[in-house]
């Protein structure tokens, strides 16, 4: 049986397949999960469409609340600033994020969104999941494109 973290894998595989950054996201209530997602920022020319901020709409639909407290988010690469904040606004309980990312990530590097004072929800974090599969399929997105 896939692990949440396998199942954002196969959301960020998809979303290179169909050219956007392989960055893929999963939210699970309980051990359901209510949203997945991969980066649609070409397909949808959105700057924001982004694989956590389209997984946060689905899920805040789906349970019919902008407020995730008891929802975990897993997502193959550490969060941007933008998607940090999301993170914090929808209250997520737990972010789980597989390679860091030292230039954009905004968690545990960057800004470090969540550890700002002006930053009102604190989600547990855990990073490296998956790392080495998420910075694969990353590195060799890229590595086409140059």
């Amino acid at each position: 049986m896939p692990t949440f973290m396998d199942m954002a894998l196969a959301e960020a595989r998809a979303a290179g397949e169909r050219g956007e950054v392989p960055v893929g996201c999963v939210i699970v209530r309980g051990r359901e999960v209510v949203a997945r997602a991969g980066n649609r920022t070409l397909a949808d020319r959105d700057p924001t469409a982004h694989a956590e901020i389209i997984a946060i709409r689905q899920a805040a639909t789906a349970l019919g609340s902008e407020r995730l407290e008891a929802c975990d988010l897993y997502v193959t690469l550490e969060p941007c600033a933008m998607c940090a904040g999301a993170v914090a606004f929808a209250r997520i309980r737990r972010l789980y994020y597989g390679a860091p990312d030292p230039k954009g990530g905004a968690v545990d590097n960057g800004v470090k969104f969540f550890a700002s004072p002006s930053c009102h929800h604190r989600p547990e974090v855990y990073g490296g999941m998956a790392e080495a599969e998420a910075s694969a399929l990353l590195k060799a997105f890229f590595k086409e494109r140059r």
